[in-house]
């Protein structure tokens, strides 16, 4: 269904937002009482990007950060967890890296407060940066959605899109749909879906596909009609998380998939999806079946959401493996197939 070329030496790269992220020391007390914070990488494609690498998926990545001391730092640690970071570009005036704060809720729930407003540098990636003879050495590109909200992030984006197209390089496209940097509904919608038209998977939220192409919005349209409609396009492979409930994965040769989360306890909401997309990502990369790579997501996805950050909770193979194993004995399966209404 979806293959990949195994003559290319770098197995993924993911496009876009590098960020910062500050969790809190004491979890599930409310903002205004915490005093201590833990730095930590982020951003969805720096965290997916992280998770490759720890399950020894060969990664490189292409964006801008800031030409500081924070520049430094996330451009370090990614290189630390042997992700290539060769194309990975400084700003040159006054751009900040965007911020994240978490708040965990004692009702479990979680506020995040992302600070993105000025120029915030991971939108400053240019056309001129995008190197085919790059993408031609990857297996995959992986999209981030909020990479497509401004100039002249977007285009550099649709010239990965392009290159990649061009070079038969697979593309998964991670809606990932932060409100900050966005000025309109419509916006969201023309370049979301343009993009997802390039894409051979398309993973996000229930609600980050109603805001792609208004014939996927429409309340009568199910899961169902949903990633037939992708398929229609280009898409093989198509997953539509719902939370707490889990996800449900489409196929285009009508196999279907639902996928609960292993039962853990949450430290935060965050980070979840990105330990989810490298996890699946890697399983796929290294021939597992779909079932088996789907385990290993929602592994993943339960790991990083019941430990206190994203980047750096990302688990290894022989953890993840460990993690499976134990829940399967305690909580048994949770793959089971979807069968669609003829």
């Amino acid at each position: 269904m979806i293959t990949f070329d195994s003559s290319r030496p770098i197995d993924v790269v993911p496009v876009g937002r590098i960020a910062i992220d500050f969790n809190p020391v004491n979890f599930n007390e409310p903002f205004t009482a915490c005093t201590t914070f833990n730095k930590y990488v982020g951003g969805s494609p720096a965290n997916t990007a992280a998770g490759l690498s720890h399950l020894g998926i060969k990664t490189g990545f292409i964006g801008k950060v800031s030409n500081d001391s924070l520049g430094d730092y996330v451009v370090g640690y990614l290189e630390e967890q042997g992700v290539d970071i060769s194309h990975i570009s400084r700003c040159q005036g006054d751009e900040t890296l965007g911020l994240a704060f978490t708040e965990t809720r004692a009702d479990g729930s979680t506020n995040l407060m992302m600070y993105r407003s000025g120029p915030v540098a991971d939108l400053q990636l240019s056309p001129e940066e995008i190197d085919e003879e790059y993408i031609k050495k990857a297996k995959c590109v992986v999209i981030s959605g909020t990479a497509l909200a401004a100039s002249p992030s977007r285009e550099a984006v649709f010239k990965v899109l392009e290159l990649a197209e061009k070079n038969q390089c697979v593309i998964v496209f991670d809606i990932d749909y932060r409100p900050q940097t966005w000025k309109s509904d419509d916006e969201i919608s023309i370049y979301y879906t343009l993009a997802a038209k390039y894409a051979d998977i398309i993973m996000g939220s229930r609600e980050e596909f109603d805001r792609m192409d208004s014939m996927t919005a429409s309340s009568d349209y199910d899961d169902w009609q949903t990633a037939d409609h992708w398929f229609k396009q280009r898409a093989k492979i198509v997953i539509i998380k719902h939370g707490k409930e889990g996800s449900r994965v489409y196929c285009s040769d009508d196999s279907a998939y639902q996928v609960k989360p292993f039962p853990v306890k949450a430290l935060k909401a965050t980070g979840g999806g990105d330990a989810y997309s490298s996890a699946f990502l890697a399983g796929l990369l290294k021939n597992f079946t779909i079932e088996q790579s789907l385990e290993m997501a929602t592994a993943s996805a339960s790991m990083v959401i019941a430990s206190p950050s994203c980047s750096s909770s990302m688990p290894d193979f022989e953890s993840l493996e460990s993690f499976i194993k134990e829940s399967r004995e305690a909580y048994g399966k949770v793959i089971s197939k979807i069968e669609k209404d003829k």
